[in-house]
């Protein structure tokens, strides 16, 4: 699909998780724009009702997006799950079954290269497999990468790592260097690994991790799923100015936030420095935060650990039992999109789309554009009639360095990696 005219459809908030929403849920959603639950609400698993009042989000307004250009740079992938932009301008692609794609541009035709790395360590298994992935900003000295991956010994999951790769000269193959940071948590059938990092204004490196289904895990500091963490890229240590810096708990130290269900985007706003990131909700409210330093977020399927399990009647932001947990800028409301990566379009050629967030949606099958005021918060929510169902499954998004929008599908089947630009 080449081009067609925008539609645009209104997005929305509010209400809270009931029951598991996989990454890998079929079928497509509509962005909704649901009435909101008195504060007296209550409900079950079954219901229509929320279990129990979740924070307002005033639902923003449509806005008017300029038409898009669509253009498949290959149909050669699988679960495409990271895109990464080499300074002679190929592209390097992490694919959840294990493999890492090189293309020698990223211009429609593009030759695709198998990079050849030792990978047999990867533990697939459902949302887990080869994740997220960084290009270091001195590789074209340095020739270094880093990837998330699910890690197996004897063929059972250990944990989720980063690890550090350096690509030869020729692109052919890629050597382990070392291992970043180990003992992220693991499921065993690879649920919320989660695992997006992106490198910060100030060159640290963010990543957003999944709580791996585990009650407890998002409100335990001293675990390393269910957070945001931020560390140093080249050492794997964490940051000396991290909000938890001076605990005893090596693992808090690299807690920048937490209370997070599953974060698979994680975006740097151009100018300001601010973070965001995207999550899974339960069946409803799909999150994107403004990610504040040592802030909870308030997801806690134990209950402060009163109930075993993973209990996700629970509010994705509980603000009763944890009344300084902060609101969501943005929610997707009575149902769910699977929200996946998160990036920032910049450049006059984005016209007054230039600054605005965009959000893949697996689940909803479209990407989502969201306008930011001065202070940050959501003014308007897009959904281009371009992105909205025909290639399925959105899940990469980055921008590349010509400022064009890339983005991968993740359908299992052919999958591509689009290159997206304003209509001429």
């Amino acid at each position: 699909m080449e081009r067609g005219t925008g539609r645009l459809v209104a997005a929305a908030v509010l209400a809270l998780g009931l029951v598991a929403c996989s990454d890998d849920d079929p079928g497509t959603g509509e962005v909704p724009v649901p009435d909101p639950p008195s504060a007296s609400s209550t409900g079950s698993a079954e219901s229509d009702e929320p279990a129990s009042p979740s924070p307002t989000v005033t639902a923003p307004p449509a806005g008017k997006a300029p038409d898009l250009d669509v253009q498949v740079v290959t149909d050669q992938l699988e679960h495409g799950w990271d895109i990464g932009f080499l300074p002679d301008g190929q592209v390097l692609v992490s694919e959840r079954p294990a493999r890492i794609t090189l293309l020698s541009s990223a211009l429609r035709g593009a030759e695709v290269t198998r990079v050849d790395a030792d990978l047999s360590d990867v533990y697939v298994a459902g949302e887990g497999g080869l994740l997220g992935m960084v290009v270091h900003p001195d590789f074209a000295r340095s020739r270094l990468f880093t990837t998330c991956q699910d890690h197996q010994e004897n063929g059972a999951p250990v944990d989720i790592r980063l690890v550090t790769w350096r690509l030869s000269e020729d692109g052919a193959s890629a050597e382990r260097v070392r291992d970043l940071l180990t003992g992220l948590p693991v499921a065993v059938g690879g649920r919320h690994s989660g695992c997006r990092p992106t490198i910060a204004a100030d060159g640290a490196l963010l990543v957003g991790t999944g709580d791996t289904a585990v009650g407890s895990i998002p409100q335990d500091l001293g675990s390393l799923g269910g957070k945001v963490l931020r560390l140093d890229l080249e050492t794997g240590r964490p940051l000396p100015d991290n909000p938890f810096a001076d605990a005893a708990d090596r693992r808090q130290r690299y807690v920048y936030s937490y209370g997070h269900r599953n974060v698979q985007g994680v975006a740097v706003r151009p100018g300001t420095g601010q973070v965001y990131s995207a999550e899974h909700g339960p069946d409803n409210n799909d999150e994107v935060n403004v990610v504040e330093p040592g802030a909870n977020y308030g997801w806690d399927p134990s209950q402060g650990g009163t109930v075993g399990g993973y209990d996700e009647s629970v509010p994705m932001t509980d603000r009763e039992r944890f009344p300084d947990a902060r609101v969501a800028a943005w929610q997707s409301g009575r149902t769910t999109q699977a929200i996946c990566a998160a990036t920032f379009l910049e450049g006059e050629q984005w016209g007054s789309l230039d600054g605005a967030l965009v959000v893949t949606a697996l689940k909803g099958a479209k990407l989502l554009i969201l306008r930011l005021d001065g202070d940050g918060r959501v003014a308007e929510v897009d959904v281009p009639e371009e992105t909205n169902g025909p290639f399925g499954r959105l899940r990469a998004a980055r921008l590349g360095p010509d400022g064009a929008l890339y983005v991968t599908t993740s359908n299992g089947d052919s999958d591509s990696l689009l290159r997206i630009t304003p209509a001429s």
